[in-house]
């Protein structure tokens, strides 16, 4: 009898967007446009609706911050999803369904025109991968829309509410191959927080653990996050303040070094959603566990 050929999993290079609800397409333009200078390069409407499904700001051509204005009730999570970007769709759906994790029977047709998918991890995460190809909306703004004013040039991470680190593992590190490359906590006993860096990148993906009140608005906000990488996150801090950033959010925090020894500034949307600009490199030792390069 022959054997199978095993499918191996292919590249996944990095972050390509997070999708983020909002009520108010309005207050998310002015905060991810007027005061993080993203620009908006397209958006996607389903056949037959009035307005957009999404709307995409560019933070790179190959990654975006899709804000969906769904958002019907305080209550609800703002994160719709996380995507990360492989160079091969059709084979990591193989590679995937073949480790017994659910996939579609084929790659549908995409309202961005890329080639991707979407599957849920151990607990309930949207997660998409996406395969950029000529003639999607993405490769179409290629070299455009992307100002000077952008506060950051790449999205290095983001993070969610995780309930069990061993569970998300087994999807995560198991069979994609993420990698841990640090961990702490607000405390040097606990581990709050796991870095869990892509295969074949940079990018990472941070559990957020140990969560008193996850249900609680404020606190998803916090926890459901994405983090733009900045050189010198008080030299960021300033140009925010001539944008108006004041103005915006009267209680907005300073710069601080975190436990991983980076500074960084935390920034909230209107929906409560926090953007961390952090810069690349601890300037102080790291809590908890090495950080490895």
């Amino acid at each position: 009898m022959m054997m199978r050929e095993e499918i191996k999993r292919p590249p996944i290079v990095g972050v390509a967007d997070i999708g983020l609800k909002t009520d108010s397409l309005d207050s998310a333009r002015k905060f991810y446009s007027g005061i993080l200078g993203l620009q908006e390069a397209f958006n996607i409407h389903k056949p037959g609706s009035k307005g957009p499904l999404l709307v995409a700001f560019k933070v790179n051509d190959h990654q975006y911050v899709e804000i969906y204005p769904s958002l019907k009730s305080d209550s609800e999570d703002r994160l719709v999803h996380v995507a990360f970007e492989t160079t091969n769709a059709e084979q990591l759906r193989r590679y995937l369904g073949a480790k017994g994790v659910k996939v579609p029977e084929k790659l549908e047709p995409r309202l961005d025109h890329n080639l991707g998918f979407s599957v849920t991890d151990p607990e309930g995460r949207h997660i998409e991968f996406v395969q950029y190809v000529a003639g999607s909306l993405q490769e179409k703004t290629f070299g455009k829309f992307m100002p000077a004013s952008r506060i950051s040039t790449h999205m290095i991470h983001t993070g969610f509410i995780v309930k069990s680190s061993a569970g998300e593992d087994r999807f995560y590190h198991d069979i994609l191959g993420f990698k841990e490359f640090w961990h702490g906590g607000m405390t040097d006993t606990r581990v709050d927080w796991i870095d869990m860096r892509v295969p074949d990148g940079k990018d990472w993906l941070e559990y957020m653990q140990n969560v008193k009140d996850p249900e609680n608005p404020h606190t998803r906000g916090v926890l459901n996050h994405l983090a733009l990488g900045v050189p010198d996150a008080n030299a960021a801090y300033q140009e925010l303040l001539k944008r108006g950033l004041l103005q915006y959010n009267p209680k907005q925090e300073k710069p601080k070094i975190g436990r991983d020894g980076k500074w960084q500034l935390n920034l909230y949307d209107p929906n409560l959603t926090r953007v961390e600009l952090m810069e690349p490199k601890p300037v102080e030792k790291p809590c908890c566990s090495p950080m490895l390069d």
